[in-house]
């Protein structure tokens, strides 16, 4: 720059130090100093300043300050894309899709990460979508043939999903892992003796648990990227929730809640027993990078102690909240997922609560759902609510308002959504409904029954037209 003193009242200071004090500024701010005067105006037009504005509101991160001519209009173009995607969140503008996969028959389990969606049937198949790009390079993921497998294939009972993995458990205790990057075939596949009663996969990295019994296996590949059972658990009761904590170095902890008992699970001390009320059972449970929340359920013989959301830190092992005070069950929770300091929880009372763990306090109650909330996800703005009934809700969380509503047939039981795409799964708790031979061949036949999975795309600027995607 050819300025090299930059006049601050009475004192001339170098352009770096000037430079260095227009950082604490503001967009306002700088709009104000560039009127000030020519040397102000190039002061405040600073490359330098517009890229740290940008990055510290969060757009374009990953980039470098050499990669933009112009940051003062990117920003403002980013802004501007921002403001769009809300108003069309808010007045359902965009695409809508059907994701099917008739030969699968009737949907089991539903999971995505960042647009890619996974699906799991009672045919044993497993079928990916990617919502991104609408083309994959393998849609259908094979299983593991054994020497004897020329009848039907077992039911899908879990599958989960993450950026570099994909991970299925059958209803006969085999599980299988794919990586997303090397096409159909599994990189690994184990055995379980019983069926398996809950299955987690890492956010990131390639570490995979499972529960079957009263044993927790935990796998992971080794240095040499060779697949290997990490750990093994025993434990004394039935597992009903099992996540596995985020961003965790060393070996991998997993959070286990069985009936009333909640298991941390870590190699040092295998046993931890982080909450355990006889007679209270645990009926969600979600877990972030150092706390970990769930519902936990009374029988009535505590009056004075309803039902409530417990929140413990993973690191100190104490309670650090106890939140609501319901008469029905929480039946799920969102922590991982929702603001700082913020969690969001859908109950059988038919209510979605936001809380601010600060406050130990609900923000907001939405009574929406008539036979209770099924799945529930928050940002800053919005949440996102799925029912038993089937129904999903689009809430204006600062205002306590539904923006609207969207029904299907069965409950919801998979919902995830980012700035521009909403993911809704409903799932049929009957896999074979009366009436329905297990062998028909008819593909059009009982199409009610098999669920079904939706993808919104909100950076579509057209009204919400349902199409098909196979």
């Amino acid at each position: 720059n050819e300025i090299n003193e930059v006049p601050f009242f009475d004192v001339q200071l170098p352009y770096e130090l000037a430079l260095k004090i227009f950082q604490y500024l503001g967009k306002t701010e700088l709009g104000r100093c560039a009127q000030v005067s020519r040397t102000w105006k190039v002061l405040a037009e600073d490359e330098v300043l517009w890229y740290r504005l940008c990055q510290q509101e969060g757009y374009l991160l990953g980039t470098s300050i050499s990669d933009r001519s112009c940051w003062k209009l990117a920003l403002k173009n980013c802004r501007a894309r921002e403001r769009t995607l809300k108003t069309n969140w808010k007045n359902r503008i965009g695409a809508v899709s059907q994701l099917q996969y008739e030969l699968g028959k009737i949907l089991c389990d539903v999971h995505s990460c960042d647009g890619v969606v996974i699906a799991g049937y009672t045919s044993g198949e497993v079928r990916l979508w990617d919502t991104r790009t609408w083309d994959y390079t393998a849609p259908i993921l094979e299983p593991v043939h054994g020497p004897g497998d020329a009848g039907p294939q077992p039911h899908v009972s879990f599958v989960r999903i993450n950026s570099s993995l994909a991970v299925a458990a059958y209803e006969d205790g085999t599980v299988s892992v794919w990586n997303l990057m090397f096409g159909r075939e599994p990189i690994h596949h184990y055995q379980h003796n019983q069926r398996i009663q809950a299955l987690a996969l890492g956010s990131e990295g390639a570490t995979v648990a499972t529960a079957s019994g009263f044993e927790v296996k935990v796998e992971s590949p080794n240095d040499r990227g060779f697949w290997q059972t990490t750990e093994t658990f025993e434990i004394q009761k039935l597992v009903n929730f099992l996540n596995l904590v985020p961003d965790v170095t060393g070996s991998p902890v997993t959070v286990a809640a069985a009936e009333d008992v909640v298991y941390l699970l870590k190699a040092e001390d295998p046993g931890k027993i982080l909450h355990s009320v006889y007679g209270q059972p645990v009926t969600c449970l979600d877990v972030s990078a150092h706390e970990a929340a769930f519902g936990v359920k009374t029988f009535g013989w505590l009056l004075n102690e309803p039902n409530q959301i417990l929140l413990y830190n993973l690191e100190t092992s104490q309670c650090l909240k106890k939140m609501g005070n319901s008469i029905g069950d929480f039946t799920c929770v969102n922590l991982q997922n929702s603001p700082p300091n913020m969690l969001v929880t859908g109950n059988k009372d038919r209510r979605v609560r936001v809380f601010d763990l600060r406050k130990s306090e609900s923000l907001c109650s939405l009574y929406a759902h008539q036979l209770g909330v099924s799945a529930v996800q928050m940002d800053d703005w919005k949440i996102v609510s799925g029912g038993e009934e089937g129904l999903v809700c689009v809430w204006d969380q600062r205002m306590g308002t539904k923006l609207w509503e969207m029904y299907a047939r069965h409950p919801v039981r998979h919902i995830w959504f980012n700035s521009h795409s909403l993911i809704t799964a409903n799932i049929p708790d009957e896999k074979t409904p009366r009436g329905i031979s297990v062998m028909a061949d008819d593909l059009t036949m009982h199409r009610r029954y098999r669920g079904i999975i939706y993808a919104y795309e909100f950076s579509v600027d057209q009204l919400a037209v349902e199409s098909i995607l196979p």
